[in-house]
């Protein structure tokens, strides 16, 4: 519990203690903590308010650089989160609506327990920061450190949840995004608090006078400027070919949730794709791509179903499809697999990958046999992961690394059986309606694609559908809630390995124990240093 009455425990030294510890002041300092992690929401998509950025990390620097003991950081920074997740992540309520009868009640209370446990890594930040180091740009540099530890940790703890992570606030632009392909998304992340927070060295009394008083505020402009120039000589690089002989035709049905398992409904829906998939074109596909679940079927059980669709499928390719499959779990109880399948033009099955990560409570309920709860996706049979992240290999196609729905959220991805050419997001944000959802997830698809160096191709139920070339520029999409083709040609990958895809976060590791040892360093001789008489 935090001891909130001790007054050296929360809010900072002034030259007015009764006055910087009276209620009003400290409740002031909690309405500021929350309503900056708010900001910080807001530079993130769809918003892209990036100036708010700066603003609520360098506000949050310096509520942490004003307490006085740890116990003060933790609160502001879990105030901080609070706000922080129950702006960014509102748009999680949308799918308890879709089946508002039985899930509805829980929409908000399930938001605001999500955003208050989630809170806690940017508590445990800025806390961990202060008992590192006092002041100054020590702190700064702790503080970039310890976000950057949280925001790793949020992303493996308990299955890991790496949403919107700070570094997605660059999306505003493809060229700060493009340091991704160096540092990857927690190294952009620790840049960006280290840029963000800086300015906040200039608002300390202890800050020297005059000019030097804004060194902090013209180091991160430059910072900024730097990140902005790497991207812009990066674009400005030949364009990698297209793939030789390869032509993608991406569908995107638009099919709401509510009516996506409804049995009266499965033969329109399946109807609508291969009307979507039949439509002619100046260059016929040589392979087509339908999103996560597309069809209410047992493909794989179902032999008039997959005879219908191999219709549709062009000579000598192959449609790919997510589709549910039914399995036994290892105690041998039902279980289903949220997979994606090759069909080639006889129908037939020729290659197949089960989604590894699942998403917690709305494909299987952790704890069933503790918790009361109901997973939200249709039926009460549990879905299970897969073996592994496996490349998926097609004919006529290069070999393509597959994400189902929010497998496109995790960085640095280790794939078996071989390096994809190219990346494979299927999707059904039609949970998400039209909120910040969707487009924080088809965001997060692209970074990927910057930090691989590989071409990203989308296809989400109800938007965002898109083609990107192996710098994360988008070539074609369809926008939210569309219905519609994208018809492509298949980017080619970069010529090698980028540095990121090589190394991974051990740079990003290293740059932070060196900042960690070089403020040790800096304390030990300053407690070393003779003092003047």
């Amino acid at each position: 519990m935090l001891h909130l009455s001790r007054k050296t425990d929360v809010w900072p030294r002034t030259r007015d203690r009764r006055a910087a510890y009276s209620a009003p002041s400290l409740a002031l300092r909690c309405v500021l903590a929350a309503s900056l992690g708010g900001f910080a929401a807001l530079s993130l998509a769809p918003f892209f308010l990036t100036p708010l950025l700066f603003v609520a990390f360098a506000g949050l620097f310096r509520l942490v650089d004003q307490t006085r003991t740890w116990r003060g950081a933790l609160l502001a920074g879990w105030l901080f989160g609070l706000a922080h997740f129950l702006v960014g992540l509102s748009w999680i309520a949308e799918s308890f609506y879709v089946d508002a009868e039985q899930f509805g009640a829980l929409a908000i209370p399930a938001v605001a327990a999500l955003s208050a446990f989630l809170a806690f890594f940017p508590a445990a930040a800025c806390g961990v920061a202060k008992s590192i180091s006092v002041t100054g740009w020590r702190l700064l540099l702790a503080f970039a450190v310890s976000w950057t530890a949280a925001e790793w940790l949020r992303g493996h703890v308990l299955t890991g949840f790496p949403w919107n992570l700070i570094g997605y606030a660059w999306g505003v632009a493809d060229e700060p995004l493009q340091a991704a392909s160096v540092i990857g998304i927690y190294g952009l992340s620790f840049l960006t608090v280290l840029l963000a927070a800086a300015p906040g060295l200039c608002l300390r009394e202890a800050a020297p006078p005059g000019l030097r008083r804004w060194a902090p505020l013209v180091i991160a402009a430059v910072g900024v400027l730097a990140l902005w120039g790497f991207g812009a000589v990066r674009l400005a690089g030949p364009t990698a070919a297209d793939v030789p002989g390869v032509r993608l035709r991406i569908v995107q049905a638009s099919i709401p949730q509510t009516m996506k398992w409804d049995p009266r409904e499965s033969q329109s829906i399946l109807d609508h794709y291969l009307a979507l998939s039949a439509r002619p074109a100046p260059v016929q596909p040589t392979h087509i791509i339908w999103p996560e679940t597309a069809v209410p079927y047992l493909i794989a059980e179902d032999a008039s179903i997959r005879n219908a669709m191999a219709a549709v499928v062009p000579s000598g390719g192959a449609l790919l499809s997510g589709a549910v499959r039914r399995v036994a779990d290892f105690e041998e109880r039902p279980a289903l697999l949220n997979s994606l399948l090759a069909l080639d033009p006889s129908g037939d099955i020729i290659s197949a990958y089960d989604k590894v990560r699942l998403v917690p409570f709305g494909e299987y309920t952790p704890l069933r046999q503790v918790l009361p709860l109901q997973k939200l996706t249709e039926g009460s049979i549990d879905y299970v992961p897969g073996d592994a992240r496996t490349v998926l290999a097609v004919p006529g196609l290069p070999p393509a690394g597959p994400m189902i729905c929010y497998e496109a959220i995790f960085p640095s991805a280790a794939w078996r059986g071989g390096q994809p050419q190219w990346l494979l997001n299927v999707t059904n944000d039609a949970w998400f309606g039209t909120s910040s959802g969707p487009y924080q997830h088809f965001l997060a698809a692209r970074v990927r694609a910057i930090e691989e160096g590989l071409p990203l191709v989308r296809a989400a139920n109800t938007g965002i559908s898109a083609v990107t070339d192996a710098y994360g520029r988008i070539r074609h999409s369809l926008p939210l809630g569309a219905v519609g083709i994208i018809d492509a040609a298949l980017p080619a990958a970069l010529g090698g390995q980028t540095l990121y895809a090589f190394f991974g976060d051990a740079p990003l590791a290293l740059t932070m124990l060196l900042s960690l040892g070089l403020i040790a360093v800096s304390r030990r001789r300053e407690a070393t240093a003779p003092q003047p008489p």
